[in-house]
């Protein structure tokens, strides 16, 4: 199974406003009385029982909020996982947001300076979704770390369960094994004439945004493909290791002057533009998990576990109310109600692709 893990965790909470925001993003939210979406993340980590580090990878203004839910996570979880969690889980604040490719190449040289006797093989992993069951998640896994650790880069396809415009595909080629395959190619998110001849083609998936691969590929295969961010790093590959201290009880990078160098230079790109895309070693694993990434209001109705702060409904039907206040319904049907952090947000269920433009309109 793969040694470390990584967790992306950025974000600046557009698409669940009001109640997700720039300082408070959508892994912070929580779908039930239990976990955050973060800390869901971080017990997926756990329990694929990784030999390393789970490094989070975030913004500055991130780094605290991030260790205030792991720490509150140790405190609800077996002993193991709470050693774990308090003895190998990093917290790791990007200079600035750089899209995905600079945090990646800078946790592989973080894990090898920490641990450089360790041949390093990576998940990355996403802070907000929703995956089940955790088994299917781990068998997955371990799939893909085989065709990871034979010098690929893989990605996770999700069957699409629909002609959705909303996500990124992946075209797959010839098989690997029984349910992985060599990627085509990439698509970005199609209109709805060509989602619905994707979905059609059984041929297209969704892009998960989770990839595996050895530390010692990505390095290579960056110098090959994306050879400016490459060198920027150089600095990073040849100095000294950061230099950690806790926060809220969890390791942190404190300082890190060749990240700063390393970051000054590096272009901002995403990495699969700049490797999964270019690379003639990508891989899909089939998924056998279910799979969302909760990027909308309409999603986050469906798995929510409940309406909070409906004390009283009128001849209303099929709402869903997600408040700081008390909130009564008359007469209504289909909505969607968030009042959250003194702003409110009312919404008929299915427009959940409006808000983003709502947003920047009142910024």
């Amino acid at each position: 199974m793969f040694t470390d893990i990584v967790i992306l965790a950025g974000g600046f909470g557009e698409r669940l406003w009001p109640a997700s925001r720039p300082d408070h993003p959508k892994q912070f939210l929580s779908l039930g009385k239990n976990f955050s979406l973060l800390q869901n993340s971080i017990l997926r980590a756990l329990a694929l029982k990784p030999e390393g580090k789970i490094v989070i990878a975030t913004r500055k203004d991130l780094l605290e909020s991030c260790a205030k839910h792991a720490l509150e996570l140790s405190q609800k979880v077996s002993d193991d996982d709470k050693n774990k969690i308090l003895r190998d889980l990093i917290v790791l604040a990007e200079p600035e947001a750089k899209h995905t490719t600079a945090p990646i190449i800078l946790t592989c040289h973080m894990l090898e300076k920490i641990s450089p006797d360790v041949k390093h093989s990576v998940l990355v992993l996403t802070s907000d979704h929703v995956i089940t069951p955790v088994e299917n998640f781990a068998a997955d896994c371990k799939e893909a770390y085989e065709i990871a650790s034979k010098g690929n880069f893989v990605c996770f396809a999700i069957p699409p369960t629909e002609a959705s415009t909303g996500y990124g595909y992946i075209k797959t080629g010839d098989a690997v094994t029984e349910k992985t395959y060599k990627i085509d190619n990439f698509k970005e998110k199609p209109d709805a004439k060509t989602a619905e001849e994707y979905f059609k083609s059984g041929k297209y998936f969704w892009n998960s945004g989770m990839f595996g691969f050895t530390s010692d590929f990505l390095k290579a295969e960056l110098k090959k493909c994306q050879s400016d961010v490459s060198c920027a790093f150089e600095c990073v590959e040849n100095g000294k290791a950061p230099k950690l201290a806790k926060i809220n009880g969890i390791y942190y990078v404190k300082k890190w002057s060749e990240m700063d160098k390393a970051y000054s230079s590096t272009p901002k790109i995403a990495i699969d533009n700049a490797i999964a895309e270019k690379t003639d070693k990508a891989c899909a694993v089939t998924t056998t998990f279910k799979w969302d990434d909760v990027g909308s209001w309409d999603a986050f109705a469906k798995f929510s576990e409940g309406e909070d702060n409906v004390i009283a409904q009128a001849y209303s039907e099929n709402n869903f109310v997600y408040s700081d206040i008390p909130v009564a319904l008359c007469d209504v049907k289909d909505l969607i109600v968030v009042i959250k952090n003194g702003k409110a947000l009312v919404m008929k269920k299915g427009s959940s692709n409006l808000v983003r433009d709502v947003v920047k309109s009142i910024k």
